[in-house]
């Protein structure tokens, strides 16, 4: 057997853990394991394709981001291609990256990647690849399974910056705005904030009214706590809808959110009278070591997709259903995006202890 691996879309915590899992597992199946650089790129011409070995993967386990690096703008059905111009078209390259994989005498893929990767490894199996997937995304937004690699991390990062905002916040008196990933899921935003004891807590699947964040911020106030941590995911958004999107998404993206932070930290300071700061982490939350957690889940992530290369299961990912790691159709875990469930025992436990979602 010969296979390849691909990591696509943002990089997480754990993914050189799963490619170390992967390649270690279909080594000691006899097999060859090639790793296709920066998505599919290497596949198409514009990077490589390099053998992995026991001495390839050796010593990565604990190091953040991907040895095989990773894009966001590598869909090879809408693979973006600039013109003479200087515009940008998109073309459909998947055939050519068929065809580039089976010169190369490649059997069997296993695609790591979010709800979007997944849905392009599922429309190369409908054309005939052979594809097994791996779930990757700190947002731990994908469907069938209970956590992803990577969102405890991403969570790690996050309570460590709200337990240092509370210091300098109750110091000066001040509201703290804290920016989290979380376009359209709020699992960061809402596990972090728990876990960090914030006020307020403002995830895309409770929209919130300013009027109730402004009345929580003021309560704390009379009560004789002079300070205030709101945790805010990047898309959340108020009973209107609206969320701040900033800049244009590069060609082959979709829509760029963030800046709410900075939004919300002016109109709480303009209403409360009490001075506000805003905070974003961005990419602090996809860098660094992955946790334990995440070092164990990738790479049990990492063997399970080898055996289930070895068991012909294409078109399936691996997933955690506790206690087991087991396989889905692909499919099924597309059909119906994961999101925080407001009635979930974590938002009626953080509600029971005064944390307000501005609703």
């Amino acid at each position: 057997m010969r296979i390849a691996i691909s990591t696509g879309g943002g990089d997480a915590p754990g993914l050189n853990a799963v490619i170390r899992a992967a390649t270690l597992s279909a080594l000691s199946r006899g097999w060859t394991v090639l790793g296709i650089k920066r998505g599919y790129a290497g596949l198409l011409g514009d990077d490589e394709v390099i053998p992995l070995t026991a001495d390839t993967v050796r010593g990565i386990a604990h190091l953040g981001g991907t040895i095989l690096r990773t894009t966001n703008r590598g869909n090879p059905f809408s693979f973006p291609k600039q013109q003479p111009d200087g515009s940008w078209v998109e073309v459909d390259r998947s055939d050519e990256l068929i065809d580039n994989a089976r010169n190369l005498g490649i059997q069997a893929m296993i695609s790591i990647g979010g709800d979007g990767s997944l849905a392009i490894a599922q429309r190369l199996v409908e054309k005939g690849m052979r594809i097994v997937g791996v779930p990757k995304t700190i947002d731990n937004d994908v469907a069938g399974t209970v956590t992803t690699f990577g969102f405890d991390t991403a969570v790690q990062t996050a309570i460590e910056a709200i337990d240092k905002l509370h210091t300098t916040a109750e110091s000066h008196d001040r509201v703290m705005v804290l920016e989290v990933m979380g376009r359209d899921a709020g699992f960061i935003a809402l596990h972090s904030g728990v876990s960090g004891t914030a006020d307020v807590v403002l995830i895309p699947e409770i929209p919130w009214r300013i009027e109730n964040i402004c009345k929580a911020v003021m309560d704390r106030d009379r009560s004789g706590r002079k300070f205030a941590i709101i945790v805010v995911a990047e898309g959340a958004t108020d009973e209107k809808g609206e969320a701040s999107i900033i800049g244009e998404s590069m060609p082959g993206q979709d829509r760029r959110v963030g800046g709410i932070a900075q939004r919300l930290a002016k109109v709480i300071q303009d209403r409360t009278g009490k001075e506000c700061r805003s905070m974003v982490l961005g990419h602090l939350q996809r860098g660094g070591m992955p946790t334990g957690y995440d070092r164990l889940l990738a790479t049990r992530f990492g063997g399970a997709a080898a055996q289930a290369v070895a068991d012909g299961k294409w078109g399936h990912m691996v997933a955690l259903q506790t206690p087991n790691i087991v396989t889905v159709p692909i499919t099924e875990a597309l059909r119906t995006p994961k999101r925080v469930d407001p009635s979930h025992d974590v938002v009626r436990t953080a509600r029971a202890v005064g944390i307000s979602f501005g609703d």
